[in-house]
């Protein structure tokens, strides 16, 4: 029930009463605009303005025309800063102690943030601010990324007004799954229309702006913006690859050099700095083969053209800002989630879900391939070199919290409200610090209570006094840091940090080493001063320990990832035998489908034929990069099963289909160890039959390709027709029926989660 008070007056009939209407919340008139804008996977060191060769102009026109601070940090993992972003409370306190997909049944790792930690587009949207959320979400836990689950978690149940992007940690740049608020939707355009999911996500932040503005010319908005950019799979149109040819001929170990000398003299590292050393596994650029140089120089290569087409649609953004008069009163943060990734491992990747599928990535194919890195076919992922490149001069990467991992770069540009700009910015802030800095610039107290729900402390304290004053002092003392089980603690320009491999059983997490650097004098933590101060580095430990209790850090668990997950809660589709489709539905995320790995199963078509024929796809799951499809072609039945697009078998019948009302059926029968007989059916009458004998074993795809009925829209499963290949007859409706108990795998699912953060 409406609880606002009515202030006119009720008799018993209209003449005897005085009507009053409550007056809509509305902001100031002079209430800046709020613009976070939310990169993925970019390094410290792979903005121009932060050092970096790749192109990045209006990035770099912010920092010129705004403020760079060169000592923020974040978690070191995807779920967790976006946490810490849009709630000021730091990771652990939000059940985000990893990505929502690895839940551990622990409150600091539940995957899901309480409501007594509310968002920022919660507080905006109840003092009259206009929320627009677009691009990677990654806060839904999987088991709530379908169309039948609850979507309190949804950015619609988190404040946001309006929705477009995609739920998980990656998706396919020119074949993305889709949310357009609370429901699935198809890409507008195909790939040879000349699709890209950046411009896409750009196109509808404009469009949300616009939209506002056509109706209420004031009405202050927070618009959140996070692309998939730059996260695996490194895709970017043509003439952007083009452009980057040769770009990176001279190596990781020249870019390292020349990027530490351009950071110090555009002032985002003290002048001081040492270059952390290359690590041992990373092999020296001049030890390489000729062809490992062109090949690793060629991933480098998409991974700038992706960064410089999104840094080209950010400018498209900021341009409608200004069209609309916008863009002088909003304020800007653009930052990164974490350190660059090491996800493609030491040589690179032309599809990061082989290894999960028990398939490995050779060097030849990748070779063979070369030409296709950057483009709709592979999933491309750089090797190691070019990660410790991309965070300069730091050690490490992504996952850990050496300084490689938290290290990021954020702008901020408000061109109302900045006194001066073009500077750099030394204080130690934080992700947790964002919501309070920004509070406190729009004038905002934290709410005691969001939709009748006590809030929790923010932890994180505003550093809106930096902003005209290059000395004020950091408002942040401390801050503790974890993830996976490496620990860290900073304390007033000292940081004590322990790194502990994950999957490494050997020495337990309550034997781990500890190591001190002076920050201060040492920001790429290259010298171990743990032997020289001892009784600091015992102190810092201790306190490390009083904030784990204090935020949920407990327990540790730096078990293989294949473990995290182990006695969680499967969700509906692992206990179903029988599912059964439509038409012309929403598209069916994997997770949401029974498990058909290293099992029997059955599709079964209702179809009815006409005499002249049929073509077109009855069911698919997956794209290029990995799937099955079961279609007509030319009349007759195919099934054409797609190990991550390493290896494809087609199985088709041997007649064309008969006219009339049947039941059109693939029948795979399990023979031995992810390997089976694989039967084509019309009705009783067999019409094919053929061998899988690598069927998938765990993961279709990575990239949120998921089941579709009567059409295979966007990236195709198979090169053997056209994208959407849309079903000609009527089709009424396809069963999926599994046989035997699901084998699962839940360790290895917890794998491939981690590929996808």
């Amino acid at each position: 029930m409406d609880s606002e008070p009515f202030d006119g007056t009720i008799g018993r009939y209209f003449w005897e009463s005085t009507p009053s209407w409550p007056e809509p919340v509305r902001p100031s008139p002079d209430a800046p605009n709020v613009l976070i804008l939310l990169l993925d996977d970019v390094g410290f060191a792979q903005l121009g303005c932060f050092g970096s060769q790749i192109d990045t102009p209006v990035m770099d026109g912010l920092a010129s025309n705004g403020l760079r601070y060169s000592n923020f940090h974040t978690t070191g993992l995807c779920s967790p800063t976006r946490s810490c972003v849009l709630t000021g409370r730091n990771h652990h306190s939000n059940g985000m102690g990893r990505i929502t997909d690895l839940s551990t049944g622990f409150p600091g790792y539940s995957g899901r943030i309480p409501r007594s930690n509310g968002f920022l587009s919660q507080i905006l949207v109840e003092r009259g601010y206009a929320t627009f959320a677009v691009g990677k979400w990654h806060l839904t836990p999987d088991e709530d990324m379908h169309l039948a689950a609850p979507r309190t978690s949804w950015p619609l149940g988190r404040g946001f007004e309006r929705f477009y992007g995609f739920h998980g940690g990656e998706t396919h740049q020119f074949a993305p799954w889709l949310v357009h608020d609370n429901h699935f939707v198809e890409q507008p355009r195909s790939i040879k229309e000349g699709y890209h999911l950046t411009e896409d996500l750009v196109d509808h932040a404009i469009e949300d702006v616009f939209d506002l503005r056509a109706v209420d010319a004031e009405k202050p908005f927070f618009l959140y913006l996070a692309t998939g950019a730059c996260h695996s799979p490194h895709h970017a149109p043509q003439t952007w690859l083009d452009h980057y040819r040769g770009r990176f001929d001279h190596g990781w170990d020249v870019e390292r050099e020349q990027t530490v000398q351009r950071q110090r003299e555009l002032g985002v590292i003290p002048a001081h700095t040492e270059l952390s050393p290359r690590p041992d596994w990373v092999p020296a650029w001049d030890s390489l083969e000729n062809t490992e140089q062109q090949l690793y120089s060629r991933f480098m290569e998409a991974f700038g053209a992706y960064l410089s087409h999104t840094d080209a649609q950010i400018g498209r953004l900021l341009e409608a800002l200004e069209e609309t008069g916008d863009l002088d009163n909003t304020v800007v943060l653009l930052l990164s989630d974490n350190g660059a990734s090491s996800e493609g491992g030491p040589n690179g990747s032309v599809n990061d879900a082989r290894p999960w599928n028990l398939v490995g990535r050779p060097l030849d194919e990748a070779l063979e391939r070369i030409d296709e890195i950057g483009g709709p076919r592979l999933h491309n992922n750089y090797p190691w070199g070019w990660t410790v490149a991309g965070n300069t001069p730091f050690r490490r990467w992504k996952r850990e919290v050496h300084e490689g991992g938290v290290a990021d770069p954020l702008i901020v540009s408000w061109p109302a409200g900045l006194a001066s700009v073009g500077e750099v910015r030394t204080q130690y802030t934080h992700a947790i610090d964002l919501v309070p800095t920004l509070l406190e610039l729009l004038d905002i107290d934290p709410p005691e209570t969001l939709s009748g729900v006590t809030q929790t402390a923010m932890a994180g304290s505003s550093f809106a006094h930096t902003l005209a004053d290059p000395d004020a002092p950091s408002n942040r003392h401390t801050q503790y840091f974890e993830m996976f089980g490496c620990q860290a603690l900073y304390q007033d320009g000292w940081k004590a940090v322990s790194f502990h491999p994950i999957h490494t059983a050997e020495p337990g997490l309550d034997h781990v080493s500890w190591e001190l650097y002076d920050l201060v004098n040492d920001p790429a933590e290259c010298n171990d001063l743990s032997d020289q101060d001892p009784v600091r580095l015992a102190g810092m430990i201790e306190t490390w320990w009083e904030e784990a209790e204090k935020y949920q850090v407990l327990p540790l668990d730096n078990r293989p990832f294949s473990e995290f997950t182990l006695g969680r809660p499967l969700g509906p589709a692992a206990h179903r035998s029988l599912a059964t489709y439509w038409p012309g539905t929403g598209m069916v995320p994997e997770e949401a489908v029974p498990p058909l790995f290293n099992r029997s199963h059955a599709l079964r078509a209702d179809v009815e034929i006409p005499e002249s024929g049929c073509e077109g796809v009855l069911l698919s799951l997956g794209n290029l990069q990995g799937g099955f499809s079961f279609f007509v072609q030319h009349n007759r039945l195919v099934y054409v099963h797609n190990l991550v697009g390493k290896q494809w078998v087609r199985i088709e019948a041997e007649t064309e289909l008969l006219p009339g009302e049947q039941c059109l059926e693939a029948r795979f029968t399990l023979t031995g160890l992810h390997q089976g007989q694989l039967q084509l059916f019309s009705d009783d009458r067999l019409l094919g039959t053929g061998q899988i004998d690598r069927f998938t074993p765990m993961r279709w795809n990575l990239t949120g390709a998921g089941l579709h009925c009567g059409a295979d829209p966007g990236l195709p499963v198979c090169d053997d027709y056209e994208s959407p290949f849309a079903f000609t007859a009527t089709l009424h409706r396809v069963a999926l029926e599994v046989f035997g108990d699901a084998t699962l795998d839940q360790k290895a699912q917890a794998e491939v989660a981690v590929i996808r953060q």
